[in-house]
This record gives C-alpha cells, structure tokens and sequence, in this order.
C-alpha cells in the first residue's frame, strides 16, 4: 500500500527558539561523540580488522597498489593520491586500504572483494567507475567494513555507463558500510545481484547501512534481495527510489531522513517476489512508502546507538565523507 505521511503543522517561530537553540547545540556535539565508533565497525561487520597493526606501506602508483594488496597476509596500504585506473584491482584478505588526506583514492574503475575476508576500506576518493566495474565490488566474501569514503560519477550519462557504487553479492556475509557519500549516480548500492540465486544468498547478505550520504542518486539505496539488512541514521537527498527491499529480503529502516525523494521504502517493485520493510523513527520529508509486507526483522543482533532523525542531517553532513578520521 501506497501511504504519504500527514503534513506537519506551522508552528510561530516564538515557540520553536528553545528547540533551535538545542538543535544547534546537538549539530556542534554530534560529530565527536558520533566519531568514537570510528576506530571499529558497528553493525553486521563488527570484529573486522583488516591488516590492523601491520606496518603501513604508502602507495603512489597503480602497479604498486596492485602488489602491495596482493595476498593474504595482513598488511596496511595507503594510498596516496588520484590513481587513474581501467577496470577492478583485487584485494586480498586481512588487508586495510586507506586514502592520505581527502582527495586520494581512484577514479575510472574500482577495488574488487573476491573470495576474501577480513578486509577495511576507508578514507578514499571513487569515483565514475566505468561498468562493468563498481566502486566497490563485495562478491563471497566476509567481514568487510567500507567507511569515510567518497563515492561518485555523474548524470550525463545513461544509467548503465557506470555501475554501482557498492555492490554486495554471491552470498557475501557480515558488512558494515558507514560514514560514506555518495553522489551523483543512478544505481547506488545492489545487494544481491539476480532474482534467481536463492540457493547462494539465502541466509546470507547481512549487511548494515549506517550515517551515510547519498546526494542525487537516483536508486538501490540499498536495494536487497534474499538478505538482512539494518538501514539507520542515513540522509538521502534526491532519490526516485531509495530503500529497496525484495525476494523476501528483511529490512529495519530506522532514523533516516528523506529528501527530495519520490518513495523512500519499497518492498514489491521489479522482482516476482515481495520484500519485507519495518520502518522506525524516520522523517520521510513527504516521500511515500510503499509496504507490501512488514518484516520480522525488528531488533539487530548486535549492540548499536541510533541517533534520532532529528540529529541526523547535522551529523552526517559534517561526519561522512573522506578527510574525516
């Protein structure tokens, strides 16, 4: 059913100085106590370390960058500097890639997760990854944590020049995505890549959103097939379709705020099989929902702090994105 949240009633502006007043007080707190979850995952990736306190290797070159993420061993590579590249570099498992100051990181292509586990990505710049490469590909792999990162292409042109921003499939398990941007594309973030792989993704694809930006992009914010996912404290700007849950998927939908947004939640678009949506505590900014079915999936299994979507576009704008940690 299709449903439009009442109208919010005028109230004199003499009534509303006390709630202003701690409202800017909120926005100056905000950043820093949101900022003491930085040092590890919260959600479904929580425990992942990726190279932890291997001694850093600082990259400057695509060849250099392919070698140095290259195994299994644990290992901390940081990147320094915009690195052109055409397709998708692999990284191995137990690894840390960090982007130097806020502008390093890679443009044209992307970072592929294969058949890894235990891997961070943090602090850098992705942007118009020409398809079929993403930004980030996750495919069966577990334990990944991708925060205060940048991620972003452009409009000008067809949805399909590039492809997604981050895309989590083939069964990948245990993903916490945090603290990122993203802006500027069609097809954000696909979790599950096919309606018909329920023998490889049922019981997996457990992944959690959290105090991310997406600015201008147009949908999959996420969209979910067969999996778990727990959306809270994100600010969605601009979307057609934002939340999308289907072939069963669960969805906790919690404390986000929508803008400019034609349908924040949908469980029964572009698949055979409905999904599941429970929303909590959102500002829909008169976005519609449109829920099929109400999920069981009510209570994350994991110790977590939501802030109220009152906070929320006050602590995302000034703590997600790179330049940040």
């Amino acid at each position: 059913m299709r449903t439009l949240p009442p109208r919010r009633r005028f109230r004199p502006a003499l009534l509303t100085v006390g709630a202003a007043a701690l409202a800017v007080t909120a926005a100056l707190v905000l950043p820093q106590s949101a900022g003491a979850a930085e040092t590890a995952p919260v959600g479904f990736g929580a425990g992942t370390t990726g190279g932890g306190g291997a001694t850093a290797v600082t990259v400057t070159t695509l060849a250099a960058f392919k070698t140095a993420v290259t195994g299994d061993t644990a290992k901390v590579v940081k990147v320094s500097g915009l690195i052109p590249l055409s397709g998708q570099v692999d990284i191995g498992s137990n690894t840390t890639v960090l982007g130097v100051g806020s502008a390093s990181g890679f443009t044209g292509g992307g970072l592929r997760l294969k058949k890894v586990t235990n891997v961070v990505v943090r602090n850098l710049n992705i942007s118009k990854p020409v398809a079929p490469a993403d930004g980030i590909t996750v495919q069966a792999s577990t334990k990944v944590w991708i925060d205060h990162n940048a991620f972003s292409s452009d409009r000008d042109h067809g949805k399909d020049y590039y492809d997604g921003l981050v895309d989590i499939t083939h069964a990948s398990d245990y993903v916490t995505v945090s603290w990122n941007t993203f802006k500027d594309h069609y097809k954000g973030s696909l979790v599950g890549h096919s309606d018909s792989n329920a023998s490889e993704d049922t019981g997996h694809l457990r992944v959690t959103y959290h105090h991310n930006w997406f600015n201008n992009v147009n949908s999959r914010i996420p969209s979910l097939r067969f999996g778990t996912g727990h959306f809270y404290d994100n600010y969605v700007v601009g979307a057609d379709t934002a939340v999308h849950s289907r072939m069963g998927a669960q969805m906790l939908v919690e404390n986000n705020v929508f803008r400019s947004t034609a349908v924040a939640v949908t469980t029964n678009r572009d698949s055979d099989v409905d999904g599941h949506a429970n929303l909590s505590g959102n500002d829909l900014g008169g976005a519609a929902t449109e829920i099929s079915q109400v999920g069981t999936f009510t209570k994350p299994p994991y110790s977590y702090t939501a802030e109220p979507s009152s906070i929320v576009v006050a602590s995302v704008t000034a703590g997600a994105g790179t330049g940040k940690l």
